[in-house]
């Protein structure tokens, strides 16, 4: 049995983490598998967006498989693992494959514990299940997030929520993290995945160009000065008015002729 499970239905790749008897944690196998799949992903033309989540009802992840990491991570480390782990991450996504421009929603149905954090805030939006909940336990065992779980954090939640998370190692459930923002909504858990797909429909009736320039400019501008962010979304921006496929969507903008969005001419998903 594949630990990941990779459907292609239409536009849309469909990522399941598939150990629900070990929380979908990520061991050896997994990691290798999310790798070999999110570098698929990005690399076929026909694959427009995914949605990624867990297998059964308890977790969507529930971090990394110590029965296979912690020999190699611990007893087997010596001081290049942290260099090695630098370009690898855990499950692709976290860092490695940080820079596919194709969306990634996730679904989240349970747990996200540690490694599991991390890979759901890697996500672009994040879908919250009622049962859903958020942690980063670490600090209770003496270390803390090394796979973009604090990055992520302070540029998604900010720094207060990203210090009460790693200072007290508490969990967050689905309202909470609503409210700081670690999720873009909660719904019934019966209805998780309609409404990942109705967020993915609302996202494919869009120019693709501009979606994933809109992700490469989101990402590239984390971080830097207000000049050189408004100078980097200019550039990209702009330049992207240019192409003639975009030059023929804003003449039917600028005539009236495209459906629009709301009102008389709302587009239908």
């Amino acid at each position: 049995m594949s630990k990941v499970i990779y459907e292609k239905r239409g536009k849309i790749a469909y990522v399941t983490l598939n150990d629900p008897e070990n929380m979908n944690a990520i061991d050896l196998e997994m990691h290798e598998q999310l790798w070999e799949t999110w570098r698929d992903f990005d690399q076929d033309d026909a694959m427009e967006l995914a949605i990624v989540t867990g297998a059964g009802d308890e977790a969507f992840c529930a971090g990394a498989n110590l029965k296979t990491h912690f020999p190699k991570w611990i007893r087997e480390a010596d001081a290049m693992l942290p260099r090695k782990k630098i370009a690898d991450g855990l499950g692709g996504i976290t860092r490695g494959l940080h820079r596919i421009y194709k969306p990634i929603i996730g679904a989240i149905n349970g747990w996200a514990l540690a490694g599991g954090l991390e890979n759901a805030l890697a996500c672009d939006i994040r879908i919250a299940s009622e049962k859903a909940k958020f942690g980063s336990f670490e600090v209770r065992r003496g270390f803390h997030h090394g796979d973009g779980g604090i990055v992520r954090l302070v540029n998604i939640c900010g720094a207060g929520i990203a210090m009460e998370m790693q200072l007290t190692g508490e969990a967050l459930d689905a309202q909470r993290a609503l409210q700081c923002n670690m999720v873009s909504r909660v719904v019934p858990h019966e209805n998780l995945m309609e409404e990942a797909e109705k967020m993915a429909a609302k996202i494919l009736r869009n120019d693709t160009w501009a979606i994933r320039s809109a992700k490469e400019t989101v990402l590239n501008v984390i971080g830097r000065p207000l000049d050189d962010q408004l100078a980097y979304e200019a550039f990209t921006g702009y330049s992207g008015a240019a192409n003639p496929p975009v030059t023929a969507l804003l003449d039917n903008f600028y005539e009236k002729a495209d459906k629009g969005r709301v009102g008389k001419n709302k587009t239908d998903l």
